[in-house]
């Protein structure tokens, strides 16, 4: 890196940041996400004033018609009067959402960061530069802190997370503003994130700015909350390694996990969470693991993730890969007594007269008319983000991902969750909420009662 002999304020403030957090050596080679709006050109700006070799890499997603060309446009425009070699993608958003199931923002940020991973792998970069500034830092703050996220998720975006470095993080958007203004730089502006349809927007728009109005510089101590919870979120991570190496054993074909030992920490459960969460199992099963582990008749039992097995055995936990490959669908058939993949389900056929309607909670044991045995295709597969259904005792339907929501699931539980369907219908989001379709009546003399194994 060529140090420059008259550099702005700003500029001295974000070099010193990438030094002490040791985001980039002096010779770095960098790729910068660039948009074309304020965050992305201050951040080009900066690292080419601080001597850095970039080169920019911009994606058109055609997700706003005119204005991703005009954006597209402004970018070629950028990098040829800064010298700056660019990379442009075009991406089928719809496609992807279709094919994999998922909102329009994720189906973005996938396409997005897989293309500059293997980008940057090409054009043989040290890392990847994104503009997220103090303000973005604190709405990611709050979003977490509205799923009711744990320490990580409150500790807000990672300075650096792999090959991704956030060099602007040490400064707020006021900042970038003016900082533009002194290089007499435009920039473009997305008009979508003036629409509050996204909670993102609505905080950056509505939220935040009203907090502030009460609260004058409730943003900058949110931020030292932040890096606060930042240094916090280290040392704990720190110390579940250091315990983790105490009770763990990697063998060739398992974890195996020490239970007993765990029982000597006060937040066991959170510490399993915290060993078993790379192998996706939820907090929630891992207080059941321990329930049952500490029980007399837990040996033996079984736990399952999306591509996990967890055994409970002898002063031991196994966590191994599953031997079948799961599907995202799965074709059953409800004349059955028992389903095993892709979950474990009992199906009974009861009758009324001695039936409890206590047995049913709608979430892991459900009841259904024997009319659905009639149902021409009755599957199990994963949720997908447009899945809409009618709960069980709604006039009105409901998206499944708003269910999620007002259930505070984690990304890894909505992961994990599966629907039982007949006939392209939803009929139980499993786990969370029966539907209306199939529902019991007084007339039925028998029917199904499906229940949820652990």
């Amino acid at each position: 890196m060529n140090h420059q002999p008259h550099i702005l304020p700003f500029e001295q403030k974000v070099q010193a940041f990438i030094s002490e957090s040791h985001l980039l050596s002096s010779n770095a080679h960098v790729m910068v996400a660039l948009s074309g709006g304020a965050d992305s050109v201050a951040l080009l700006h900066v690292l080419l004033a601080l001597g850095y070799r970039c080169e920019a890499a911009h994606c058109n997603f055609h997700l706003r018609g005119e204005e991703s060309n005009r954006d597209e446009a402004f970018v070629r425009r950028l990098c040829t009067a800064l010298h700056v070699p660019l990379h442009v993608r075009h991406f089928d958003v719809p496609a992807y959402m279709e094919a994999h199931g998922v909102s329009m923002e994720m189906a973005c940020r996938d396409l997005r960061y897989e293309w500059f991973h293997r980008l940057v792998a090409s054009q043989s970069c040290d890392a990847l530069a994104v503009a997220h500034h103090q303000n973005d830092d604190v709405e990611t703050f709050f979003l977490n802190a509205l799923r009711a996220s744990g320490i990580a998720g409150l500790s807000g975006m990672p300075v650096k997370n792999g090959i991704v470095v956030r060099p602007l993080l040490c400064v707020n958007r006021s900042e970038v503003l003016d900082y533009l203004k002194d290089k007499h730089q435009d920039f473009v502006t997305d008009s979508s994130n003036q629409i509050n349809d996204v909670k993102r927007n609505k905080l950056r728009n509505v939220v935040l700015p009203t907090v502030e109005a009460q609260f004058p510089g409730a943003l900058s101590q949110l931020q030292s909350t932040i890096s606060h919870l930042r240094s916090c979120h280290a040392l704990y991570a720190e110390m579940v390694a250091h315990i983790k190496n105490q009770c763990c054993r990697q063998d060739a074909d398992a974890l195996l996990i020490d239970y007993n030992h765990l029982f000597g920490f006060a937040n066991s459960t959170t510490l399993l969470f915290e060993i078993l969460k790379p192998y996706g199992f939820n907090h929630a099963q891992c207080s059941d693991i321990l329930k049952a582990a500490a029980g007399t008749y837990g040996v033996g039992k079984h736990f399952y993730s999306s591509s996990f097995t967890l055994t409970i055995n002898r002063h031991q936990l196994q966590v191994f890969v599953n031997k079948v490959k799961l599907q995202s669908a799965y074709a059953i058939n409800l004349n059955h007594n028992e389903i095993k993949i892709p979950l474990h389900l009992i199906i009974q056929k009861v009758n009324q007269s001695e039936f409890d309607v206590k047995q049913c909670d709608g979430k892991h044991v459900i009841a259904l008319s024997n009319d659905v045995l009639n149902a021409g295709n009755t599957v199990i597969r994963k949720w997908k983000h447009a899945d809409r259904f009618q709960p069980f005792g709604m006039k009105g339907s409901k998206l499944v991902s708003d269910l999620f929501t007002d259930l505070k699931l984690s990304e890894q539980q909505k992961a994990d969750t599966w629907i039982l369907e007949a006939d392209g219908k939803i009929l139980w989001v499993i786990g969370c909420r029966a539907s209306n379709l199939y529902r019991v009546s007084p007339a039925d003399s028998t029917f199904l009662l499906l229940s949820m194994c652990k």
